[in-house]
């Protein structure tokens, strides 16, 4: 069986690709860097990342993005023997405009060098490409409105429609004119298309609903690319929006696939919320739906109904694989583990180091935890509602603008963070940084104080996520057993839902190390692994 979700832990926005028998699921990554997290797979169940394409800083600068902006929407395809890569780089996120800029890289290989991008277009989000039978390829995204009315039709005002545009891989640029195809349903709020072509008709699917608790997927068709473009007898292919009971919430946004042998299937994306605020502390994740195709030349969900499955047949042959409860990164081998990702910038070498001191990951203290321009803070994500995370570090702060060590975070104004600092009378210190949703001030909490002195040495520090409850641990290094420091803290800040509330951001978790040095003098601190644990 598939086990959904089949991308645990912020992989939203999944387009799939199939080359041959290879599968292949682009997500976003939004702030994080590099850009776009792509997934492999040779049976749908067992799934292995294998590139983030958008690694240099002539394809991605995310520099002063807005949390929750950055690369939204991928959209993979394979044509003419090249692997396309379509994304938005969003530089605004409040107010009525977003400044979203659409490009496309290409590559031989899904992990060689991508080429350098080439603008597209400005006019929205979430674009895609579409490559037809004839050659010809079309360009779509959503429309943005900035205005408070529109005269598309669309149900909302600023999601205004899905364009259409014909792409030129010759001249690398939009040719023709672009025309609206697709308003949405009444649900509104239509973005996130992708077309695919079957029996002479041109299916085209979206997100509405925004990507909260009403998302769903929609579903229309066409005879010519163009449209109009007719609502699918549901309206919805998947949608949890009523039905609160079910365990994977927020369906929408994804893509259809089929097997070799013809069988069909879509992602979606989803979460998890825990009770009792319904918070999705993993963010939103990646599912996969097995799906149906009816004599009314429509697609249905497999199970009968558009609420998405936990479990979901796979293609003969599948064996499901064993994920191991825990994973030690030890940072031994001179490069980042594949697993980690950090802030916004193209430039690593000035905030982390693999090779600085060996067997260790050096981060150099830059701007505060929370900045949108240069922070040392390295990370990877939060896969399950329960875990365990453990360090070893070295630093030697000597003022109070100086601090280190391990956080569970979402954005600058909700994360947890237990930093060695220094302080005036106390010396050297553990203390709690704690921003607990309070947009947009980013106002910090101290629930430890001014901390609890530790002395000289090596330390060892933990962090322990049940649900919605976070605990910081620390010992010296090698010696004595767990202590706790501060209270039990809320972990479910630390989700979309957290702060100003489900559409106030819409990333995931993640565990990690930090550093900040806002004296300016670039303090460095060591660490020797991070070790992370599912629990029971």
């Amino acid at each position: 069986m598939i086990r959904n979700p089949i991308l645990p832990g912020f992989n939203p926005d999944p387009s799939i690709c199939r080359v041959g028998r290879d599968y292949y699921i682009a997500t976003s990554t939004f702030e994080w860097y590099p850009g776009v997290q792509i997934h492999h797979s040779r049976d749908l169940v067992n799934w292995r990342l294998v590139a983030r394409p958008l690694n240099r800083k002539s394809q991605l600068d995310m520099r002063g993005n807005p949390d929750s902006c950055g690369v939204w929407a991928p959209c993979l395809s394979y044509a003419d023997g090249l692997f396309w890569l379509v994304y938005t780089d969003v530089k605004r996120f409040d107010g009525n405009f977003k400044d979203a800029h659409n490009f496309i890289v290409t590559a031989e290989s899904v992990d060689g060098v991508w080429s350098d991008p080439v603008h597209v277009n400005s006019s929205g989000f979430d674009p895609s490409l579409f490559h037809d039978g004839d050659g010809r390829k079309w360009f779509l995204n959503m429309r943005w409105n900035h205005r408070p009315e529109n005269h598309s039709g669309a149900a909302h005002n600023a999601f205004d429609g899905i364009l259409l545009q014909e792409w030129d891989p010759a001249a690398r640029r939009l040719v023709g004119p672009a025309k609206t195809i697709f308003a949405g349903s009444r649900l509104g709020l239509v973005e996130a298309p992708h077309l695919f072509r079957r029996d002479g008709w041109y299916y085209l699917t979206t997100a509405e609903g925004g990507t909260g608790y009403e998302h769903a997927v929609t579903m229309a068709r066409s005879r010519t690319i163009d449209g109009p473009y007719e609502l699918h007898p549901d309206t919805h292919l998947f949608t949890a929006r009523d039905h609160p009971e079910a365990p994977l919430q927020r369906a929408g946004h994804g893509q259809y696939v089929e097997t070799p042998e013809g069988e069909a299937y879509h992602t979606l994306l989803c979460g998890r919320p825990l009770p009792p605020r319904r918070r999705c502390t993993l963010g939103r994740e990646t599912a996969l739906q097995k799906c149906a195709w009816r004599d009314d030349g429509w697609l249905y969900p497999a199970s009968g109904s558009p609420v998405p499955e936990v479990e979901v047949e796979a293609p003969a042959g599948a064996v499901a694989q064993e994920r191991p409860a825990a994973v030690l990164h030890d940072f031994s081998g001179g490069v980042l583990p594949a697993e980690f990702q950090w802030l916004r910038t193209p430039e690593p070498e000035r905030i982390f180091s693999p090779t600085a001191r060996p067997g260790h990951l050096r981060l150099f203290g830059r701007e505060s935890i929370g900045s949108w321009f240069e922070q040392a803070l390295v990370a990877r994500r939060q896969e399950h509602h329960a875990f365990r995370a453990e360090t070893v570090i070295e630093a030697s702060p000597e003022v109070y603008q100086q601090a280190a060590g391990l956080t569970h975070y979402y954005g600058r104004t909700k994360f947890h963070a237990l930093g060695l600092t220094m302080h005036e009378r106390l010396g050297r210190v553990l203390t709690i940084l704690s921003c607990p949703g309070d947009y947009p001030e980013g106002r910090l909490e101290f629930p430890a104080g001014s901390g609890v002195a530790v002395g000289e040495g090596a330390l060892e520090l933990a962090a322990e996520v049940r649900e919605n409850d976070l605990r910081f641990f620390w010992r010296p290094g090698g010696a004595g057993g767990w202590r706790a420091i501060g209270p039990v803290l809320d972990a479910g800040v630390v989700s979309d839902e957290g702060g100003r509330g489900e559409h106030g951001s819409f990333t995931g978790a993640f565990v990690g190390l930090f550093a900040f040095d806002v004296s300016g003098r670039a303090m460095p601190a060591d660490f020797r692994h991070l070790r992370y644990e599912a629990l029971g």
